[in-house]
């Protein structure tokens, strides 16, 4: 499992998307149970802070100190430092397992051999992500351009995941119909590129080039969006929720 973000993660919790309120509300309703969940690759630990509004206990854990010394804090939430592959849960622990935009990171069998001990009979598991953003009119044109053409080469192959909508990934799971949630914000351009500047390619790039690519990209795009204006941002959300029978 790789950690691209325990520098700037005060960045990552500040410009990264949330998930919708409707996706934590069809949880709640559906759920058979809702005592103890595992938030793993937990980042700035949003997902586990909606969790513990409705959940008994969670558990969240990362790789990165960093991301977990930023992670919002909760009474209920137990922050962990483990990786995926390796966890110090009991059998037969949780009644809810959530990825939020981590898996493509993870060594998938070790990982699901977790899953799978930790887990409850008829326990959920769910992954959860957001691809490419989506823009309005030549700033889109610009933005796909700079992640295809400026920083392509940057990207860690296992981005490949994000681009396939997780599809590409196993799951060997009895998977679950999910309904469609809508993923979409007014941001403002200098939220974008605080976005922008958390990509695992802008710091490769970076690091390899002495520079930081986005700041030409960002004179090309204030060109066609004003730094203050508010403008609606979509990306399409990545879901795939299975039960884990025993």
């Amino acid at each position: 499992m790789k950690d691209n973000f325990s520098t700037d993660s005060d960045k990552y919790a500040k410009f990264r998307p949330v998930y919708p309120a409707e996706f934590y509300l069809y949880l709640k309703q559906h759920l058979p149970a809702c005592e103890k969940a595992w938030d793993c690759g937990t980042g700035n630990g949003q997902i586990a802070a909606e969790l513990s509004s409705f959940f008994q206990q969670v558990y969240a854990t990362d790789i990165s100190e960093q991301q977990i010394t930023h992670a919002i804090k909760k009474p209920n939430i137990h922050y962990t430092v483990q990786p995926a592959e390796n966890v110090n849960f009991t059998d037969n622990f949780f009644d809810l397992i959530i990825v939020g935009q981590a898996i493509h990171w993870f060594q998938f069998n070790e990982f699901y051999t977790e899953v799978n001990r930790t887990a409850k009979n008829n326990a959920w598991f769910i992954i959860i992500g957001y691809g490419r953003v989506e823009l309005e009119g030549e700033a889109d044109f610009l933005l796909q351009n700079f992640y295809t053409n400026i920083i392509g080469s940057y990207w860690d192959k296992e981005r490949k995941h994000i681009d396939e909508k997780y599809r590409s990934i196993p799951f060997p799971f009895e998977e679950i119909n999910t309904p469609a949630f809508n993923l979409s914000f007014n941001w403002d351009a200098e939220h974008l590129l605080g976005y922008i500047n958390t990509w695992s390619a802008v710091k490769h790039f970076t690091k390899a080039n002495g520079f930081n690519p986005t700041l030409p990209f960002s004179e090309e795009l204030l060109e066609h969006w004003p730094l203050h204006e508010i403008r609606t941002v979509k990306f399409p959300l990545l879901l795939r929720i299975g039960l884990i029978r025993k």
